[in-house]
């Protein structure tokens, strides 16, 4: 995908995995890194970044481990983007055309838009995903 990282697609998938326990239950990183496929070295990174951002809580200890700070809901992909994504929607195009100025800040905006769209979403391309692939002959 052009401009998200594996970074980013593996954040939002930890966070719909944690978005999928009832009552915003403590996961541990071993378990969301197996149940979404994403290596633990590169989630334990992941996580903390979240953490640090207000996405996630951390409860320490042998019952330990992360769960959702927000509800997915109230999470969206361009939040995550913003916190893992440092220069994806900065503002640096160096023109002094005013017409391409004008361009590449509609551009921008317009590209911001898309990503509002709120994690708790996925669970309808899940279910997209299961019809499509639910034929039988």
């Amino acid at each position: 995908m052009i401009g998200i990282s594996s970074k980013t697609i593996y954040a939002v998938a930890a966070l719909e995995e944690l978005g999928k326990s009832s009552d915003r239950k403590v996961l541990k990183i071993k378990e969301i890194a197996a149940n979404a496929d994403i290596p633990q070295n590169f989630l334990e990174q992941i996580l903390l970044e979240l953490k640090k951002q207000g996405l996630l809580a951390s409860i320490k200890g042998a019952h330990g481990g992360y769960k959702l700070a927000k509800d997915l809901k109230d999470i969206t992909l361009k939040d995550v983007v913003l916190i893992l994504e440092s220069d994806m929607f900065s503002n640096t195009q160096e023109t002094d055309n005013p017409g391409l100025k004008l361009f590449w800040e509609d551009m921008l905006s317009n590209v911001s838009k898309v990503f509002e769209i709120p994690l708790s979403e996925i669970k309808n391309y899940q279910l997209k995903a299961t019809q499509t692939l639910n034929y039988s002959i």
